[in-house]
This record gives C-alpha cells, structure tokens and sequence, in this order.
C-alpha cells in the first residue's frame, strides 16, 4: 500500500505547534511524515518498535530537546 493510501492524523502531542509529526498505521508497521512537508520522506517503523517508543515518551524518559 502507497503512503498517500494511508489514513494519516496528526500526533496527539502536536498541541497546535508548527512542527508536527503525522502518522499512520497498518497491521505492522507504522508510518511518520513531517506535516508540512507530506510528500517528503516517510520514517517506517515496525509496530512493537512504535509501541516502545510511545512508552517512553509517555513516561518521561526522553527529552524533548
């Protein structure tokens, strides 16, 4: 399936910023494109590795910077 096929939306830690992320998703892998830039690069990464990643944003162990 082509990236533009995608159902995308916007992270939910956007918060109206200018620089947002969106995603979309299949039974495995999940896909993140800068919102500004929609036919750029698509970053494809599996779903365990997505989940583990929400996980520690979530909990505060990254840093934003």
């Amino acid at each position: 399936m082509e990236s533009t096929d995608m159902n995308w939306r916007k992270a939910s830690y956007t918060n109206g910023g200018e620089n947002c992320v969106e995603v979309a998703d299949d039974a495995r892998h999940v896909l993140v494109r800068d919102t500004k830039d929609r036919t750029g690069p698509v970053l494809k990464v599996s779903a365990e590795a997505w989940r583990r990643f929400a996980v520690e944003v979530k909990s505060a162990r990254l840093s934003s910077t």
